[in-house]
């Protein structure tokens, strides 16, 4: 494996989101010193919040999965969750709508869910859950480390046992037809395979390794932190500072300064200037090709996910009806994902993600209210016909909101007392490429080692973090993107379970 030649002792990490500061955890508990230099005024990246009305709004991810490799994180340092972050595990991890008046409620336990299944398509659909869960399971064990948590110097680096057994698991198929295999109900499908979209693929088209992200909903469970998901990076910062990593805040890095193919200090807007011996650049790939002075060439162009559109809302009264998180599911299926990655339309029968976040912690919102979200996808800015969300983003939103009280909520619209719309428009202005919050998508020459790698050649110091490089989109991954970038600085640390040895080194 590459890794970054020459003196390591001082890095400085571009960015706090959960990359960065899982990178910045990793080498302080490798005994090196690390400042992190971030253009925001609090950690967390795409893990953003608001306060409108006493509501709380997490304006980046709703869905926690793999609470092992937060643990994993701040074991880098000594630290724990416990005092810093408290969980809890949301059973039923959804509550599935469908068109045709049905509904599903998505267990973790295996039996919990074989009965809900059996209850809701009959026995055979159970049985065939059983099977699908033990193949997501075994899935799961085969590519995880080997594939996804690992760093990968060509394409070459694949070649192994785990290799044959991970094509031999189907896992290089197509994600639709391998689900079903084991589930034929039409609406099953959907609960398991709806997860492509986290890494802007369609169903039909997702290879089938994808269903780790099955096995991660599904089977491992969907966790909420009290205080709301922007109380994961405060956790992680708080670990990170108390493990004497220097943070600077409202810093937006615009220069690297160095000789050739090192880089020796970054500097920022405002004139400072931080000297270093390496580099963990976590921004979003465009910004950080033009801190290099150029990427890698490609002979196909880096093709975007689709984006969001998510419509925040304070509600003057309670909505028991409503889960923690919703997935209402359109008639159309098939034909929304031609619609939102093909030909670039807003979709005509959409299906929503509804986040009411105050169903676990009634914290988030004043006494007696509530606080939800509506996760419409759509288009990217590179491919969608609606460009001027500007214009077109505030009457978007209004017909989301007639369409969850259509579906699910009768009269929501009049009890909603604050709003916080955002829209591609508004990704875009934070650097996201082609305004999606979910990088590019993860197609199979956008993936593993064919996916924009995190140690560019140009550089012999530099290494990158974040969903556009590997493995990709989301907490989990990200959380993994910091621990592979630190395995660049200092090598990987022999053993996972020991981090303040310095191993590695």
């Amino acid at each position: 494996m590459r890794r970054v030649t020459g003196p390591t002792d001082h890095v400085v990490v571009v960015g706090a989101g959960f990359s960065g500061l899982a990178a910045a955890l990793q080498l302080a508990g490798r005994g090196r010193r690390v400042t992190v230099v971030e253009r925001d005024d609090v950690p967390g990246g795409r893990a953003g919040r608001r306060q409108v009305d006493g509501h709380h709004f997490d304006t980046g991810p709703s869905v926690l999965t793999m609470p092992e490799l937060i643990e994993e994180t701040l074991a880098a340092v000594g630290a724990s969750t416990t005092g810093l972050l408290r969980l809890t595990e949301l059973d039923p991890a959804y509550d599935a709508r469908f068109a045709d008046g049905s509904n599903l409620l998505v267990h973790r336990d295996a039996d919990a869910m074989a009965a809900a299944i059996e209850a809701f398509a009959g026995p055979e659909q159970a049985a065939g859950f059983r099977r699908l869960r033990r193949w997501l399971e075994t899935l799961y064990r085969v590519e995880f480390d080997r594939f996804i948590g690992a760093n990968f110097d060509s394409p070459l680096s694949m070649l192994s046992p785990q290799l044959a057994h991970l094509v031999a698991l189907g896992g290089f198929r197509r994600l639709e037809p391998m689900i079903g295999r084991f589930i034929t109900d039409e609406r099953l499908r959907r609960v398991f395979t709806f997860q492509s979209l986290y890494v802007g693929q369609a169903p039909r088209s997702a290879l089938a390794l994808y269903g780790v992200i099955t096995y991660m909903d599904t089977v491992n469970g969907v966790y909420f932190p009290a205080g709301g998901m922007s109380a994961l990076p405060d956790a992680l910062a708080d670990a990170a500072e108390k493990a004497g990593v220097e943070f600077h805040y409202g810093a937006t890095v615009d220069h690297l300064e160095g000789s050739g193919r090192r880089v020796s200090a970054v500097r920022t807007t405002d004139g400072r200037r931080f000297a270093c011996d390496a580099v963990v650049l976590t921004t979003e790939l465009p910004t950080t090709y033009r801190l290099l002075g150029g990427g890698p060439r490609r002979v196909v162009a880096l093709q975007a996910a689709p984006s969001a559109v998510v419509l925040h809302a304070g509600l003057s009264q309670r909505r028991p009806e409503l889960a923690h998180h919703t997935i209402s599911f359109g008639d159309a299926w098939q034909s929304t994902f031609h619609q939102l990655i093909r030909t670039g339309e807003l979709m005509k029968d959409p299906s929503l993600l509804i986040t009411r976040p105050t169903a676990t912690d009634p914290g988030l919102a004043p006494p007696g209210r509530d606080t939800l979200s509506i996760l419409a996808p759509v288009p990217n800015l590179g491919t969608g016909q609606v460009r001027d969300w500007d214009r077109h983003g505030e009457a978007y939103a209004d017909q989301l909101v007639e369409l969850v009280e259509q579906r699910l909520a009768p009269g929501l619209g009049a009890t909603i007392s604050a709003r916080a719309l955002i829209t591609p428009a508004d990704w875009a202005r934070a650097d996201m490429v082609d305004g999606t919050p979910f990088a590019y998508a993860h197609s199979f020459r956008q993936t593993g080692p064919f996916r924009p790698g995190n140690f560019p050649r140009r550089t012999e110091n530099v290494v990158l973090a974040g969903g556009g490089t590997v493995p990709g989109v989301g907490v989990p991954t990200a959380l993994i993107s910091g621990r592979l970038a630190a395995d660049r600085v200092t090598g990987p640390v022999r053993n996972r379970n020991d981090r303040r040895t310095g191993a590695g080194r």
